[in-house]
């Protein structure tokens, strides 16, 4: 008995003997599939022009998106399909010597289509189409010259048919790369309009072309934004940085400071939420409407230009727009220029801005700087009450005479006289400058 186990233990332990590897090769059947093959593939090149007949009329009967290529340019159309055919079928008798060819071919086509705007399905259904018009070709021709042989040709159908996916494939690849560079090519076209109308430099003789690649009426009646983000950074074409009221067409365009919004009023006037009829509908409650229902991230600043007609001047838009925008608080916030006009004047030219605060405010820096704030906090809280004392000291949690005794004395520093009117509008505006410009 041991004399048994002990050559099963060492059996175990030993070394596996090794099967020798299959020997690759082709069986007589596919040998003899390859040489029906290429007698019929030799048969549909001598026959090459009908077969490219047929598959044109095939392709205007059967595809949608080649029937307008083929009536408008079918010459061009049918020598496509006899230079794709020659390289295809050549390669099933020659692959190496066709096949890059082949690919050549297949991308020229892909990297056409694309620019022509026919459909990739429609360009791969083609194919397909060729693909089983050269596979029953060969199937014919088997048959007519020897029906034995029809079964042979079985063994190599799985080639002929991955050959077509392959093909598919290039071309699959050729046309959306080509799309790519189409997509590049116009909205680079676009921004390029639209950095032009916004800087006003386009010309005239430009403008319909600008209006029919933009999509934007020539004549139509618009106004800009402009919108500064806490965190600058040039927006996503699909998240514009501030929402806009459901129904308003905007245009968006990066500008060098500033994400700027070329909007159609039309659109903004027949939104859901605009009233019909009243004077509400007048361009300066479109606007009006536009600026209320603006939807921005906190810290956001947004400008809203005055209305201007026609593309041409959209230049003067961007520069209302930007004026506006300078005018927005440093907390953000949205400013429709027409609402502040005055505090534009002042943002608008810095200079005589710094000046003004200087001449009105500046003897306030001869006193305590805590003094100076309060005074200055009590002026501001009176002015945005409408000059009432008694709503200015409920804001500012003091008595109406602390405000008042606090107001007498800004007039014996600054040399101003509250009461009276041009005093008045140099305060404002010396307010506004020095809360904009820093003074």
């Amino acid at each position: 008995m041991p004399q048994v186990v002990r050559p099963r233990i060492r059996a175990l332990h030993a070394t596996p003997p090794v099967a020798p590897l299959p020997k690759r090769f082709r069986s007589l059947a596919d040998r003899e599939a390859i040489e029906v093959l290429h007698r019929s593939a030799r048969v549909l090149l001598e026959g090459l022009p009908e077969l490219t007949e047929r598959l044109v009329e095939v392709l205007y009967e059967q595809e949608p998106g080649y029937r307008t290529a083929i009536e408008s340019t079918r010459a061009d159309i049918w020598q496509e399909v006899h230079h794709s055919l020659r390289h295809n079928v050549g390669s099933l008798i020659q692959p190496r010597e066709f096949r890059e060819a082949a690919h050549r071919t297949t991308r020229w086509i892909g990297e056409i289509r694309a620019e022509q705007g026919v459909p990739l399905d429609a360009v791969l259904h083609a194919f397909r189409l060729g693909g089983a018009m050269v596979w029953q070709g060969l199937v014919d021709e088997t048959a007519r010259r020897d029906p034995e042989d029809v079964r042979l040709l079985v063994h190599v159908a799985a080639d002929v048919w991955n050959f077509v996916d392959e093909h598919c494939g290039v071309l699959t690849d050729a046309y959306r790369q080509a799309e790519q560079r189409i997509d590049w090519r116009r909205e680079n076209r676009q921004r390029l309009m639209t950095a032009a109308l916004l800087d006003g430099t386009a010309r005239i003789a430009d403008l319909p072309d600008a209006a029919t690649a933009l999509g934007l009426r020539e004549d139509g009646r618009y106004a800009v934004l402009a919108v500064r983000t806490a965190q600058r950074a040039p927006h996503a074409a699909t998240s514009p940085p501030v929402v806009l009221p459901d129904g308003v067409v905007a245009l968006w365009h990066t500008g060098p400071d500033a994400e700027l919004a070329v909007v159609a009023l039309e659109s903004a006037a027949t939104d859901a939420g605009a009233p019909q009829g009243g004077a509400d509908t007048g361009t300066g409650g479109v606007l009006a409407r536009l600026a209320a229902g603006l939807t921005a991230p906190a810290g956001t600043a947004v400008g809203v230009g005055s209305a201007v007609e026609g593309l041409a001047a959209l230049g003067e838009a961007r520069r209302l727009a930007e004026t506006a925008l300078l005018a927005c608080p440093a907390s953000g916030g949205v400013v429709l220029l027409d609402e502040h006009l005055p505090t534009a004047l002042v943002v608008s030219s810095p200079a005589l801005g710094t000046a003004l605060a200087h001449r009105v405010l500046g003897p306030l820096d001869d006193i305590d700087p805590a003094d100076r704030d309060v005074l200055i906090e009590t002026l501001t809280a009176w002015l945005e009450a409408d000059g009432s004392a008694q709503r200015a000291g409920a804001r500012l949690y003091c008595h109406r005479n602390t405000v008042l005794n606090r107001l007498r004395r800004f007039e014996q520093l600054s040399g101003r006289c509250l009461t009276r009117p041009a005093d008045a509008v140099e305060v404002c505006l010396a307010l506004a400058a020095r809360r904009l410009l820093g003074n």
